[in-house]
């Protein structure tokens, strides 16, 4: 079972500005969408307060201790427990991955684990709170999966990647 992070990261790091996103890229979301529907996500609870609800047509896992239940939402108190869920719920899918979706502190504590990364790398240096870690070159194996040219619907430009790890 894999265990893949996606996220979108400007050339600096930054993954997020108060809260939410730093941008506003139509493709990325689209990419978003495309990668993780039908497959368990697991997030953060401000990842989550930041989305507003769950994500449709997946199994949406939150870390928080302090979270009341939520419809469509399955609340795990520690990340072991939701790695633990959100393999199980993959394999009760039938699917070969599940997702960390952010955020930071998520992606921190989970990228030594990781088997894949969906990468959107935003053409952009940007002001923000919340950074990815960094990612050793040598540990990846990156492909280009497409890129989005900066438009009326994207804010920025930015390349599709997915690492996979050696």
């Amino acid at each position: 079972m894999r265990l893949a992070l996606i996220v979108a990261a400007a050339r600096n790091g930054v993954i997020g500005r108060n809260g939410g996103l730093a941008w506003k890229i139509s493709d990325d979301l689209k990419w978003f969408r495309r990668q993780t529907t039908g497959k368990p996500v697991i997030m953060g609870r401000r990842t989550f307060d930041s989305i507003g609800k769950a994500l449709p047509d997946r199994v949406n896992i939150v870390v928080s201790r302090t979270m009341a239940p939520v419809e469509g939402v399955i609340v795990e108190r520690t990340i072991e427990d939701a790695l633990r869920r959100g393999a199980e719920a993959a394999s009760a899918s039938d699917v070969d991955e599940f997702f960390i979706i952010g955020g930071a502190e998520l992606y921190a504590s989970t990228l030594a684990l990781a088997d894949r990364i969906y990468l959107t790398a935003v053409d952009a240096d940007v002001d923000g709170d919340a950074r990815f870690p960094p990612i050793d070159p040598k540990d990846w194996i990156r492909r280009l999966a497409g890129r989005a040219e900066k438009s009326a619907r994207n804010e920025h430009a930015c390349e599709f990647f997915i690492l996979d790890r050696r």
